[in-house]
């Protein structure tokens, strides 16, 4: 609807613009410029006026001692003719909008005839008087041209750093500057669904469906910034096949016996990243937290006097603060890590924190081997959170409290009811980490258990 109406007025406009050039000499001929509508004529202009027609178009020529001479159409003022020196000859239309003097070449008069010029230049003075801007539509088309997807992405990456979690900036700079390199030359404009989906499928085919769906992931959110910085119209992933749609939902969940070859096959007598390592993943079979809560994990973050892990929302996945209570084997853990002088951080070496997962997991991997006679099956760090997820359940934990420690907010945890009940969550948190704890040391020390398995109340 809101198009047939623009286009109804433009064709009102363009009728009018035709009722002016019909009356137009006779108008021109008796009244002084000052009259004369300004959009047409650009203040204090001499005017070189003439009827025009393919006969006297052909006689038009550079006058003695001009470089640049001008002759309008004395049917309709503000379209004429440019001749410079050399003999070129163009089309052009000049008008008055938004308090800016324009003047629109309209192409070659060899190329282009009076009858087309005539209409394109009738076209730019509806715009006009509907309140456009032609060439400065034309301008803002030229400038568009030259964003390209580098420099753009450089911006990005730069904005996400100090506004996104650090795996999630690092996941950004890799597909981006990397996977989608071959865009990187490309105008944003340029970039169509057919050319997002053509690289896709490239990246499908090189690096697996896991990476592609990641890329297609980053590529959609870097348009939705271009979109709302004003950089770009239109998002080019939205319609393309999504690879993610191909994955299925990891449900992965350690056997008892799989958590306890694991444990042991952390090392407890070993320096650096290893022993590092050995206590992340004891304490997350402990606390059932995400890898990076653990892995940088901040001694300003722990109370081991009154027993109380806290980390703030900024280092959290869904930005809400985490509160645990420790038990006594994670508060045992937490004590053995040594001080290093000057460092908030508990684990890892430097500035950031531990960040040698893949070579560790490697190395624990060959100890349990080794131990066992025979290689672990195929697990990841994230497979531990979900087991401890799984196993509170079968201890016959309530959900509730089982979504409050893994910090979740969903379900019960959802919404004002969650803020309400979060000091009795604590009374109950607290009954289940031990309870869990004790089942699990059971299992990987084959310590008797000490807290007998009920079911929490809901």
């Amino acid at each position: 609807m809101i198009e047939t109406v623009h286009i109804f007025r433009l064709r009102d406009v363009l009728n009018v613009a035709q009722e002016i050039t019909n009356s137009r000499r006779l108008l021109y001929q008796t009244l002084p410029n000052r009259f004369v509508p300004r959009v047409f004529l650009l203040p204090n202009q001499e005017t070189n006026d003439m009827e025009f027609s393919k006969e006297t178009i052909a006689t038009l020529t550079l006058p003695e001692g001009k470089t640049d001479y001008l002759v309008f159409d004395d049917e309709l003022p503000g379209f004429g003719v440019r001749i410079r020196a050399g003999g070129k000859r163009v089309w052009v239309c000049q008008y008055r909008t938004s308090g800016r003097q324009r003047r629109e070449s309209l192409g070659d008069v060899r190329r282009v005839d009076l009858k087309t010029a005539r209409k394109a230049a009738q076209k730019r003075f509806a715009e006009v008087l509907l309140g456009g801007d032609p060439q400065a539509a034309k301008e803002e088309a030229r400038e568009r041209a030259t964003r390209r997807i580098g420099p753009l992405v450089e911006r990005f990456l730069v904005q996400q750093k100090t506004s996104r979690r650090a795996n999630t900036y690092v996941a950004n700079q890799r597909y981006l500057s990397n996977y989608w390199r071959p865009l990187h030359s490309t105008a944003v404009d340029s970039v169509t669904r057919r050319i997002v989906a053509a690289r896709l499928s490239e990246i499908l085919t090189e690096h697996g469906v896991t990476a592609a769906a990641r890329a297609r992931g980053s590529l959609s959110g870097f348009f939705a910034w271009l979109i709302q910085e004003g950089l770009a119209e239109q998002n080019p992933v939205i319609g393309t096949a999504n690879p993610a749609e191909q994955l299925t939902a990891r449900d992965r969940v350690l056997t008892d016996d799989e958590l306890r070859v694991i444990w042991r096959a952390c090392p407890c007598d070993e320096n650096g990243v290893n022993l590092d390592f050995g206590n992340i993943i004891k304490l997350l079979m402990l606390t059932g937290a995400r890898r990076d809560e653990i892995g940088g994990l901040r001694r300003s973050e722990v109370d081991l006097e009154s027993g109380i892990l806290e980390i703030l929302g900024t280092r959290t996945k869904n930005h809400h603060s985490l509160r645990l209570p420790l038990t006594t084997a994670g508060i045992s853990i937490l004590k053995s890590v040594q001080q290093r002088e000057g460092r908030d951080l508990l684990f890892g070496g430097g500035p950031k924190a531990f960040s040698a997962w893949s070579y560790c997991k490697l190395m624990l991997g060959a100890r349990a081997a080794a131990a066992e006679g025979r290689p672990l099956a195929e697990w990841r760090i994230h497979d531990i959170r979900r087991t401890v997820a799984t196993g509170m359940a079968e201890l016959g934990i309530a959900p509730h409290i089982v979504e409050t420690i893994l910090n979740h907010r969903s379900g019960h945890r959802a919404g004002v009811g969650g803020v309400y009940n979060r000091a009795l969550y604590e009374v109950e948190v607290k009954r289940a980490l031990a309870l869990w704890t004790d089942h699990l040391l059971s299992i990987v020390e084959g310590a008797e258990q000490k807290v007998v398995a009920i079911r929490v109340r809901g």
